[in-house]
């Protein structure tokens, strides 16, 4: 008896162990964003595409506007349990180019400078907000034509 009642606190610990191990932060870094010391080679006013990929690499985003920027991004997000991943950190690296091609400017955003920006939205704007579906089926009955069905010239 007492042989299993010590099999059972040592299962029990185990699985308060394992418990406390599924709750652990686990942290992601996605993305790649130069260093400082790596950056301070590239020149602006000097420095071409081609130069800034042979010194710090291509990024993986780039500008929209006829290839005028060059977008490094970097994360970092923090994963607890079951509750939903947050960012804890985030670096923007943008390297604008002039229409020669050149280093134009060189700056550095972190997440207290972002700002949410919807890119999609999925949400229907119309003005059928408390009215039924048969409501709108009974209101277009009086908006059809004949001629509209009846192919003339047949």
């Amino acid at each position: 008896m007492a042989k299993a009642i010590t099999g059972l606190r040592m299962a029990l610990a185990g699985l308060a162990l394992l418990a406390l191990g599924a709750c652990a932060e686990i942290i992601r870094n996605h993305g790649y964003t130069p260093s400082d010391e790596d950056l301070a080679a590239v020149t602006v006013g000097k420095d071409n595409r081609e130069s800034v990929a042979a010194k710090v690499g291509r990024p993986s985003a780039g500008g929209l506007m006829a290839d005028s920027g060059w977008y490094y991004v970097q994360s970092r997000w923090s994963h607890r349990g079951a509750r939903a991943p947050q960012e804890v950190d985030r670096q923007v690296l943008a390297i604008s180019f002039d229409t020669g091609g050149r280093v134009a400017n060189i700056e550095r955003f972190g997440l207290q400078d972002g700002q949410v920006v919807a890119l999609s939205r999925r949400i229907t704007e119309s003005n059928v907000r408390g009215v039924g579906f048969i409501r709108q089926m009974m209101g277009n009955l009086g908006r059809f034509d004949a001629g509209q069905f009846i192919r003339q010239g047949l």
